[in-house]
């Protein structure tokens, strides 16, 4: 009686699991057919779009980049060069140090020629203490505002970035990603095509940057991950960041 019981459950739920995975896949393969055909939708749309214009747009918006930035000082001064040399004519980089307990924020004064001044901070949102707020006396530098602030995390820290920004849109981005020189172009196209309905938030694609040539900021040579988990890594992102997100626009 208990084995033909015990025999009647493991085939109910060999039944179970073999229709969920028949589910899975076809709605796997359903997301693929309908991004497929959105980005052939999207290339021909933007097949001779002319970024260079948005550029030089006089009302083209303003972008406050916001990178919280917590113990990261390891590769600090790169990043942070490559948000300064992306191409767009109007953009601020904030870089808030989240309480750091490495040399983040020393790099950033020693590298960029930081100071310390009388910002007017505002608490339009409530966030934690911010010790101090510093820009550079190099002018090459000019777009660069570095927070200095109480750990307070992730959130936390864009929140006070959010109280210093000026611009109309908000890039909120981990210091550690590498943008490609046109992406604040790209993104804000979006906003100033569409006159109709109000657009809320843009989002980009994501890839993995293991194993990657990345030299003054930007990624010069692109190769798969060697290990078999970063491959699988690729894979996912582009599951999530490219299949999946074009499938439900």
């Amino acid at each position: 009686m208990y084995s033909f019981l015990f025999y009647f459950i493991m085939e109910v739920l060999g039944i179970v699991f073999l229709f969920l995975s028949f589910s899975v896949i076809v709605i796997y393969l359903t997301i693929m057919i309908l991004s497929a055909l959105e980005m052939r939708d999207h290339r021909r749309k933007n097949r001779f779009a002319d970024y260079q214009d948005i550029i030089t747009s006089p009302i083209a918006p303003g972008v406050s980049i916001l990178a919280p930035a917590f113990n990261e000082g390891q590769s600090i001064v790169q990043n942070v060069k490559s948000l300064l040399s992306l191409h767009y004519g109007k953009f601020e980089v904030v870089v808030i140090n989240d309480g750091s307990k490495d040399d983040t924020l020393s790099k950033l004064i020693q590298s960029f020629e930081m100071e310390l001044t009388d910002f007017a901070y505002h608490e339009e949102i409530p966030a934690q203490r911010v010790r101090g707020i510093y820009k550079s006396r190099n002018r090459s530098y000019n777009r660069l505002i570095v927070i200095d602030k109480e750990n307070g995390g992730k959130a936390d820290a864009l929140n006070a970035g959010i109280n210093v920004s000026s611009k109309e849109i908000l890039a909120c981005i981990d210091v550690d990603c590498i943008l490609s020189h046109e992406s604040i172009t790209r993104m804000v196209r979006p906003f100033m095509e569409e006159t109709n309905r109000k657009v809320i938030a843009v989002g980009g694609v994501i890839g993995i940057a293991n194993n990657c040539d990345v030299q003054d900021g930007t990624v010069t040579n692109y190769r798969v991950p060697t290990t078999l988990l970063g491959r699988f890594q690729v894979i996912e992102y582009c599951r999530a960041f490219l299949m999946g997100r074009m499938a439900w626009t």
